[in-house]
């Protein structure tokens, strides 16, 4: 008789987003006619850039004749990548994170989901609440977590409210955590957080033995100077905490999946003998044995975003998403809607209007206004009466959407 992993029964019926689908398909096979846009699940909309896809036919080119043909690559990532990564993203802002400690993947949901192969289950663990719905979904499936509450809430994990009556701002833990998961620019809701914000969890780190998990998948849409793009520009981070970075959103990879991982030679953990255990050597460990790398054409294609035409050409895709960004934002305050984030990030986090809850709002958009957000209880608790929407699609569908949301809450 086989036997399953049981922690995959404790998961929540439905993933916030097949139930967005299936109540978007109910309406559309009831209105065949209507023109739906979605600004829902933040996917990119707009080609690759020409630079990288230049890049890719010559990689494809390369791949085609026998003395420049590549096979197995290395795990880490070619070096190619990862030394522009190292210069670029890092050393050229003055961090210190060597080319060495960066391992290129298909994807940071992955990579978010797949470290805690060596992460102990008797971790405690910190979540934002409302929170990227991977993180708590991964751990679960990795038996980390008890069950699941009436309202949906997992034992085993710390719940840290962000809202406005907090600035979006979480609170320290009022207990010893282990394991502590930051998204900044947050997703969802789009807020981001300052130096002195980050030192104090960096400190709390430091001074709890935690691990920092920091997902900065949408650092590229950062502006603001004074923000950090990095958890490793904070003092004694690089001995606390994990960077998780994507090319899925500032060079619209996600059809083409790549990302890479930061995990810095500094940072040990414990083992149950109390011995420091080196996570870097861990993870190599890991990904050496369950992962053959990324496509070397994909690796191409990455590593274009750091030369000069490439350099430019993304700026150019993240001006248009962010001009997209804050066209819904204005529009949105146009008819005194409370709205959060459009500014360093993609996302728009608004307050629903006339206290109607995030799926009764996301009812009245759909049927109304044949418009589809994300309602924010799906990303927890604290999001109830919340609702984001991405700036990721494009200039007629953001304009067009705009009017439409004013003639639906009228």
């Amino acid at each position: 008789m086989v036997h399953i992993n049981e922690n995959y029964l404790k998961l929540k019926a439905g993933y916030l987003f097949p139930e967005i689908a299936r109540r978007v398909t109910a309406f559309t096979e009831t209105n065949p006619t209507a023109q739906v846009i979605k600004l829902g699940i933040g996917d990119v909309t707009e080609p690759l850039p020409p630079a990288i896809v230049a890049a890719m036919h010559e990689a494809v080119d390369e791949m085609a004749n026998a003395p420049t043909f590549h096979g197995y690559g290395p795990e880490q990532g070619y070096a190619f990548l990862r030394n522009p990564i190292a210069e670029h993203d890092y050393q050229n802002r003055g961090v210190n994170v060597s080319a060495d400690e960066i391992f290129v993947s298909d994807g940071s949901k992955c990579d978010t989901g797949n470290i805690l192969d060596i992460l102990g289950t008797d971790n405690r663990i910190a979540i934002t609440d409302p929170v990227y719905p991977v993180y708590v979904d991964t751990n679960v499936m990795a038996g980390h977590t008890g069950d699941a509450d009436e309202n949906g809430r997992y034992a085993g994990l710390v719940y840290l409210p962000v809202t406005e009556e907090n600035g979006f701002v979480p609170e320290l833990p009022d207990e010893p955590v282990d394991i502590i998961y930051l998204c900044y620019p947050n997703n969802p809701t789009g807020t981001v957080a300052t130096k002195e914000t980050l030192q104090k969890w960096v400190d709390y780190a430091r001074a709890n033995g935690s691990l920092i998990m920091f997902d900065a998948a949408y650092e590229a849409f950062i502006s603001d100077d004074s923000i950090p793009r990095s958890i490793y520009e904070i003092e004694g981070a690089r001995e606390v905490a994990i960077e998780f970075r994507s090319f899925s959103k500032n060079v619209g990879f996600t059809g083409v999946r790549c990302a890479f991982t930061v995990v810095p030679k500094d940072l040990k953990v414990k083992a149950s003998c109390e011995t420091d255990v080196s996570l870097h050597q861990l993870w190599n460990r890991r990904q050496s044995t369950k992962f053959n790398g990324a496509s070397f054409i994909v690796q191409k294609g990455a590593a274009a975003a750091y030369s000069p035409d490439g350099q430019q050409q993304k700026k150019q895709l993240i001006d248009f998403y962010m001009t997209n960004a804050r066209l819904l934002k204005e529009g949105l305050e146009a008819v005194g809607i409370t709205v959060y984030g459009g500014e360093n990030a993609p996302y728009v986090w608004l307050r629903t209007p006339n206290n109607l809850s995030s799926w009764d709002f996301f009812d009245l958009l759909l049927n109304k206004g044949h418009l589809v957000g994300t309602p924010g209880s799906g990303f927890g608790g604290a999001g109830e009466g919340y609702f984001r929407l991405s700036a990721f699609n494009s200039r007629e569908n953001v304009e067009a959407a705009i009017e439409r949301f004013k003639a639906a809450i009228d």
